[in-house]
Protein backbone atom coordinates (compact mmCIF):
# COMPACT_ATOMS: atom_id res chain seq x y z
CA UNK A 1 0.00 0.00 0.00
CA UNK A 2 1.49 3.34 -1.08
CA UNK A 3 1.47 6.70 0.68
CA UNK A 4 -1.54 7.90 -1.29
CA UNK A 5 -3.51 4.71 -0.51
CA UNK A 6 -2.91 5.13 3.22
CA UNK A 7 -3.97 8.78 3.13
CA UNK A 8 -7.11 7.92 1.19
CA UNK A 9 -8.10 5.21 3.65
CA UNK A 10 -7.61 7.57 6.59
CA UNK A 11 -9.64 10.34 4.97
CA UNK A 12 -12.46 7.97 4.04
CA UNK A 13 -12.49 6.46 7.54
CA UNK A 14 -12.61 9.94 9.07
CA UNK A 15 -15.57 10.92 6.88
CA UNK A 16 -17.46 7.77 7.86
CA UNK A 17 -16.77 8.13 11.58
CA UNK A 18 -17.05 11.91 11.98
CA UNK A 19 -18.95 13.15 8.94
CA UNK A 20 -17.82 16.09 6.80
CA UNK A 21 -18.55 18.90 9.29
CA UNK A 22 -14.92 19.22 10.34
CA UNK A 23 -13.54 19.06 6.80
CA UNK A 24 -12.10 22.05 4.99
CA UNK A 25 -13.68 22.68 1.54
CA UNK A 26 -10.60 21.41 -0.29
CA UNK A 27 -10.66 18.22 1.82
CA UNK A 28 -14.25 17.54 0.80
CA UNK A 29 -13.22 17.93 -2.83
CA UNK A 30 -10.13 15.82 -2.31
CA UNK A 31 -12.30 13.03 -0.89
CA UNK A 32 -14.80 13.29 -3.73
CA UNK A 33 -12.09 13.26 -6.37
CA UNK A 34 -10.83 9.90 -5.11
CA UNK A 35 -13.70 8.34 -7.07
CA UNK A 36 -12.81 10.03 -10.36
CA UNK A 37 -9.02 9.80 -10.07
CA UNK A 38 -8.25 6.38 -8.52
CA UNK A 39 -4.45 6.35 -8.46
CA UNK A 40 -3.25 9.89 -7.99
CA UNK A 41 -2.91 12.49 -5.22
CA UNK A 42 -6.01 14.71 -5.49
CA UNK A 43 -5.07 17.25 -2.81
CA UNK A 44 -3.34 19.65 -5.19
CA UNK A 45 -6.22 19.53 -7.68
CA UNK A 46 -8.75 20.14 -4.90
CA UNK A 47 -6.83 23.28 -3.85
CA UNK A 48 -6.62 24.42 -7.47
CA UNK A 49 -10.36 24.04 -8.02
CA UNK A 50 -11.31 26.01 -4.90
CA UNK A 51 -8.86 28.75 -5.86
CA UNK A 52 -10.25 29.02 -9.39
CA UNK A 53 -13.96 28.96 -8.46
CA UNK A 54 -13.77 30.55 -5.02
CA UNK A 55 -15.71 28.03 -2.94
CA UNK A 56 -17.10 24.52 -2.84
CA UNK A 57 -20.42 25.80 -4.19
CA UNK A 58 -18.56 27.64 -6.94
CA UNK A 59 -16.90 24.40 -8.02
CA UNK A 60 -20.17 22.46 -8.12
CA UNK A 61 -21.98 25.28 -9.95
CA UNK A 62 -19.22 25.81 -12.53
CA UNK A 63 -20.13 24.88 -16.12
CA UNK A 64 -18.75 21.57 -17.37
CA UNK A 65 -16.64 23.32 -20.02
CA UNK A 66 -15.02 25.65 -17.46
CA UNK A 67 -14.16 22.71 -15.20
CA UNK A 68 -12.34 21.06 -18.10
CA UNK A 69 -10.19 24.17 -18.48
CA UNK A 70 -8.62 23.59 -15.05
CA UNK A 71 -5.33 21.73 -15.25
CA UNK A 72 -5.76 18.15 -14.03
CA UNK A 73 -9.53 18.00 -14.60
CA UNK A 74 -10.59 15.35 -17.11
CA UNK A 75 -13.99 14.37 -18.40
CA UNK A 76 -14.65 11.89 -15.57
CA UNK A 77 -13.79 14.46 -12.91
CA UNK A 78 -15.92 17.20 -14.49
CA UNK A 79 -18.85 14.80 -14.92
CA UNK A 80 -18.62 13.70 -11.28
CA UNK A 81 -18.59 17.30 -10.02
CA UNK A 82 -21.62 18.18 -12.15
CA UNK A 83 -23.54 15.25 -10.62
CA UNK A 84 -23.46 16.76 -7.13
CA UNK A 85 -26.09 19.51 -7.60
CA UNK A 86 -28.31 17.09 -9.52
CA UNK A 87 -28.10 14.45 -6.79
CA UNK A 88 -28.88 17.13 -4.18
CA UNK A 89 -32.04 18.13 -6.06
CA UNK A 90 -33.15 14.51 -6.36
CA UNK A 91 -32.45 13.88 -2.67
CA UNK A 92 -34.75 16.71 -1.56
CA UNK A 93 -37.38 15.96 -4.19
CA UNK A 94 -37.77 12.44 -2.79
CA UNK A 95 -39.54 13.93 0.28
CA UNK A 96 -42.32 15.75 -1.60
CA UNK A 97 -45.26 13.45 -1.06
CA UNK A 98 -48.11 14.61 1.24
CA UNK A 99 -46.39 17.89 2.18
CA UNK A 100 -48.89 20.51 3.38
CA UNK A 101 -48.42 23.81 1.55
CA UNK A 102 -50.37 26.51 3.38
CA UNK A 103 -47.77 29.28 3.46
CA UNK A 104 -45.12 30.86 1.27
CA UNK A 105 -42.46 29.39 3.56
CA UNK A 106 -43.81 25.86 3.05
CA UNK A 107 -43.94 26.37 -0.72
CA UNK A 108 -40.40 27.76 -0.79
CA UNK A 109 -39.09 24.86 1.30
CA UNK A 110 -40.57 22.47 -1.24
CA UNK A 111 -39.43 24.35 -4.33
CA UNK A 112 -36.05 25.93 -3.58
CA UNK A 113 -34.02 22.68 -3.63
CA UNK A 114 -35.07 22.26 -7.26
CA UNK A 115 -33.16 25.39 -8.21
CA UNK A 116 -29.87 24.26 -6.64
CA UNK A 117 -27.05 24.71 -9.13
CA UNK A 118 -29.36 25.80 -11.95
CA UNK A 119 -28.03 28.55 -14.21
CA UNK A 120 -31.12 28.91 -16.40
CA UNK A 121 -34.58 30.18 -15.56
CA UNK A 122 -37.01 27.40 -14.61
CA UNK A 123 -40.74 27.46 -13.92
CA UNK A 124 -42.22 24.96 -11.43
CA UNK A 125 -45.81 24.33 -10.42
CA UNK A 126 -47.14 22.86 -7.17
CA UNK A 127 -50.63 21.38 -7.47
CA UNK A 128 -52.52 21.16 -4.16
CA UNK A 129 -55.83 19.75 -2.97
CA UNK A 130 -58.46 21.62 -0.96
CA UNK A 131 -56.50 21.07 2.26
CA UNK A 132 -53.24 22.39 0.79
CA UNK A 133 -51.64 18.96 0.44
CA UNK A 134 -49.10 18.85 -2.37
CA UNK A 135 -50.29 16.50 -5.08
CA UNK A 136 -47.41 17.06 -7.48
CA UNK A 137 -44.45 19.31 -8.28
CA UNK A 138 -43.93 19.68 -12.03
CA UNK A 139 -41.38 21.43 -14.21
CA UNK A 140 -43.51 23.57 -16.51
CA UNK A 141 -40.97 25.46 -18.54
CA UNK A 142 -37.25 25.98 -18.98
CA UNK A 143 -36.47 29.49 -20.11
CA UNK A 144 -38.20 32.84 -19.62
CA UNK A 145 -41.54 32.76 -17.81
CA UNK A 146 -42.70 35.86 -19.67
CA UNK A 147 -44.09 33.79 -22.52
CA UNK A 148 -47.16 33.44 -20.29
CA UNK A 149 -49.60 32.55 -23.04
CA UNK A 150 -47.57 29.46 -23.91
CA UNK A 151 -47.66 28.28 -20.28
CA UNK A 152 -51.35 28.77 -19.37
CA UNK A 153 -52.54 25.70 -21.26
CA UNK A 154 -49.80 23.51 -19.79
CA UNK A 155 -50.38 24.80 -16.25
CA UNK A 156 -54.11 24.18 -16.59
CA UNK A 157 -53.50 20.72 -18.06
CA UNK A 158 -51.20 19.73 -15.19
CA UNK A 159 -53.60 21.07 -12.54
CA UNK A 160 -56.58 19.27 -14.10
CA UNK A 161 -54.61 16.05 -14.42
CA UNK A 162 -54.00 16.08 -10.66
CA UNK A 163 -57.53 17.29 -9.90
CA UNK A 164 -55.96 20.24 -8.05
CA UNK A 165 -57.97 22.79 -6.09
CA UNK A 166 -55.17 25.34 -6.55
CA UNK A 167 -51.66 25.84 -7.81
CA UNK A 168 -48.54 27.72 -6.74
CA UNK A 169 -46.06 28.91 -9.32
CA UNK A 170 -42.34 29.50 -8.83
CA UNK A 171 -39.47 30.63 -11.01
CA UNK A 172 -35.90 31.66 -10.37
CA UNK A 173 -33.75 34.67 -11.20
CA UNK A 174 -30.33 33.06 -11.86
CA UNK A 175 -27.61 35.43 -10.70
CA UNK A 176 -30.22 38.08 -9.84
CA UNK A 177 -32.32 39.17 -6.88
CA UNK A 178 -35.46 37.55 -5.46
CA UNK A 179 -37.63 40.53 -6.40
CA UNK A 180 -40.52 40.47 -8.88
CA UNK A 181 -39.86 42.51 -12.00
CA UNK A 182 -42.53 44.49 -13.82
CA UNK A 183 -42.73 41.62 -16.31
CA UNK A 184 -43.21 39.11 -13.46
CA UNK A 185 -46.11 41.17 -12.10
CA UNK A 186 -47.81 41.48 -15.49
CA UNK A 187 -47.29 37.79 -16.23
CA UNK A 188 -48.80 36.80 -12.88
CA UNK A 189 -51.88 38.91 -13.53
CA UNK A 190 -52.29 37.33 -16.96
CA UNK A 191 -51.97 33.83 -15.51
CA UNK A 192 -54.41 34.53 -12.65
CA UNK A 193 -57.05 35.83 -15.01
CA UNK A 194 -56.65 32.96 -17.45
CA UNK A 195 -56.68 30.28 -14.75
CA UNK A 196 -59.69 31.76 -12.94
CA UNK A 197 -61.63 31.43 -16.16
CA UNK A 198 -60.89 27.68 -15.95
CA UNK A 199 -61.90 27.59 -12.27
CA UNK A 200 -58.27 27.09 -11.17
CA UNK A 201 -56.92 29.30 -8.39
CA UNK A 202 -53.39 30.67 -8.54
CA UNK A 203 -52.48 30.73 -4.85
CA UNK A 204 -49.03 32.33 -5.08
CA UNK A 205 -46.07 33.05 -7.30
CA UNK A 206 -42.68 32.55 -5.64
CA UNK A 207 -39.55 34.27 -6.95
CA UNK A 208 -36.28 32.49 -6.04
CA UNK A 209 -32.69 33.71 -6.19
CA UNK A 210 -29.93 31.67 -4.54
CA UNK A 211 -31.18 30.99 -0.99
CA UNK A 212 -33.74 33.81 -0.91
CA UNK A 213 -37.35 33.97 -2.04
CA UNK A 214 -40.19 36.45 -2.28
CA UNK A 215 -43.90 35.66 -2.25
CA UNK A 216 -45.81 37.86 -4.68
CA UNK A 217 -49.01 37.29 -2.70
CA UNK A 218 -47.40 38.42 0.55
CA UNK A 219 -45.80 41.34 -1.28
CA UNK A 220 -49.23 42.68 -2.18
CA UNK A 221 -49.21 41.84 -5.87
CA UNK A 222 -52.34 39.68 -5.57
CA UNK A 223 -54.45 42.53 -4.15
Amino acid sequence: MGVHDGHRKRLIRRSLEQGLDGFEPHQVLELLLFYAIPRQDTNELAHRLTEVFGSLKGVFDAPYEQLLEVSGVGENTAALLKLIPQLTRLYFAAEDSDVIVQSAEAAAALLMPRFIGRRVELVYLISVDAKGRALSVDLIHEGSIHAAEANVRKIASVALRHNAAGVLLAHNHPGGMALPSREDILTTRTLRTALEAMDIQLLDHIIVADREFVSMRESGHFA
